[in-house]
């Protein structure tokens, strides 16, 4: 289970690439989100409107024809106003438009919704951050030094990645409805013994929050996607927001099918449907199932403080000051985010998501003027280059 680093630095540079009918688009007037944690300036990072000729530029085109993605979904929201629109199509076989209110699986963002469920249960007394998960789950993690809490949130546990059917979408396709446990992952990859001491570096990938997966089972006594629904999406009246159940394969209510494009033989590509697909290998690292519009509230209520207490917030917008394993640069994961920084020095907090078929963004400024979620339907969305539609998005939701 390869972790792949994407950037937005060169993506807020890039306003759209190519022309064509959008589905839908709109500039709607945004509701006044909660107040920030801390504004951080005295004036808001964007007070002007989002450039919604450039949102329009960097979906149009989107479609059966195009190399990158066959369907998007945006939102931008923030103080200063919002946009929202729709592009490509529902299946690439009938040729419908793009549900904008369609389901989608966002990979990895499940992992913010993790972290927040940790940090709660910080706040509540449950769980003390520096303390190690092994006085929490005894017996997991058999031959490490103490492993704090803390240290899983930001991927400074030194703990290896779990072996999965192996790397090309063709051998994980193969697999694509086994049922994993999640224990059997923890137990492949504590086998393998630490990568580094803990707290030595960052090394981004999912089985930190697998193991936080089952301290959430330990600390409340509730499977972890219930804990989840009952802390977060219930609260929140996230309708569209859930986890599969182990077995199941297919997502609920309308959702645009994602693909996954497959080289052949004479020089073309083939389109390989990846909708139905057993996600329980991700668990509470990225399992979760939902929409642009709760996660837009999701992000709105979370930056707000409306999520997490603001004092266990701070955790999800610091960076521990470590190097990254692989690139010997210093660390940008933080508890359930990740920071980015654009070329003019303007800080975004957010998270990614990948799964085949699926490219998913949730974030923004930590002042709520500009918020992003998107969902683009990406051909190659687990591929080591950030999709080039994503990058239009990214780049005209932030322009100044």
């Amino acid at each position: 289970m390869k972790a792949r680093t994407r950037t937005l630095v060169a993506a807020a540079l890039v306003l759209g690439l190519t022309a064509g009918p959008v589905a839908a688009a709109q500039a709607v007037p945004s509701a006044a989100p909660s107040a920030p944690v801390s504004a951080g300036a005295a004036s808001p990072v964007f007070s002007a409107p989002p450039d919604a000729e450039a949102l329009r530029k960097a979906i149009a085109g989107v479609g059966p024809r195009n190399k990158d993605a066959t369907a998007a979904l945006v939102r931008v929201g923030g103080t200063s106003g919002g946009w929202h629109g729709a592009a490509g199509v529902a299946d690439v076989r009938s040729g419908r438009p793009a549900v904008e209110e369609a389901r989608f699986r966002a990979g990895s963002v499940t992992k913010t919704f993790t972290a927040a469920v940790v940090l709660q249960l910080a706040a509540e007394g449950a769980v003390d951050l520096d303390r190690p998960v092994q006085d929490y789950l005894p017996g997991l993690l058999p031959g490490f030094e103490p492993v704090t809490v803390r240290q899983l949130l930001n991927y400074t546990s030194g703990l290896r990645s779990a072996d999965g059917p192996g790397d090309a979408f063709e051998d994980e396709y193969a697999h694509r409805f086994d049922l994993v446990d999640p224990h059997a992952l923890i137990a492949n990859a504590v086998a393998k013994g630490p990568e580094f001491r803990p707290g030595e570096k960052q090394r981004y990938s999912n089985i930190h929050y697998t193991v936080l997966g089952v301290l959430i089972e330990k600390l409340t006594g509730a499977s972890y996607e219930r804990a989840v629904e009952d802390r977060i999406i219930r609260p929140l009246g996230l309708r569209h927001t859930s986890f599969p159940a182990r077995t199941q394969s297919r997502m609920p209510g309308p959702y645009n099918h994602g693909y996954q494009a497959v080289a052949q033989a004479d020089g073309s590509r083939t389109l390989v449907d990846v909708s139905d697909w057993n996600s329980s290998s991700n668990w509470a690292a990225g399992d979760l199932i939902s929409t642009t519009a709760d996660l837009e509230r999701f992000t709105v209520a979370l930056f707000g403080g409306r999520v997490v207490p603001r004092a266990q917030l701070e955790e999800m917008f610091t960076v521990p000051d470590v190097a990254d394993a692989d690139s010997g640069k210093h660390a940008v994961q933080t508890a359930g985010m990740k920071e980015f920084v654009l070329p003019d020095g303007t800080k975004l907090y957010g998270k990614t998501g990948s799964r085949y078929g699926y490219s998913t963004v949730i974030g923004g400024t930590r002042d709520l003027s500009r918020t992003l979620v998107y969902s683009v339907n990406a051909t190659d969305a687990k591929g080591r280059e950030m999709n080039a539609v994503a990058y239009g998005i990214i780049g005209a939701a932030f322009a100044k």
